[in-house]
């Protein structure tokens, strides 16, 4: 989970992520978004697989970029247990205590 989140923690590395989540794309149409090198890119996207948050296809020389639906659901599971928690203090609290309760 530390992998994912300090993927995340890094703005180009988020933007990466909303480029590619409709479809795949390779590395150099990433790049063209960014005024950074296309080395610095290619280490965004090593840090990205490695997450698990991005995965890499190879279609004859060419690597293809594309959301990993796994990577995801693991966040998505982690940042459940904090709602799910939330919500039973919530439930169990007197009216009066909610804003107390939530941390708010």
């Amino acid at each position: 989970m530390q992998a994912i989140l300090r993927a995340l923690a890094e703005p180009r590395r988020v933007a990466i992520l909303k480029l590619v989540r409709s479809r795949e794309l390779r590395a150099g149409e990433i790049s063209r978004h960014f005024r950074t090198t296309r080395p610095a890119i290619s280490q965004h996207l090593r840090v990205l697989i490695k997450a698990g948050l991005l995965t890499e296809r190879r279609d004859g020389t060419r690597r293809l970029y594309r959301i990993c639906p796994e990577g995801f659901a693991q966040l998505r599971s982690f940042l459940e247990t904090f709602w799910d928690e939330k919500l039973a203090k919530l439930k169990s609290a007197p009216e009066g205590e909610m804003t107390e309760t939530l941390g708010l």
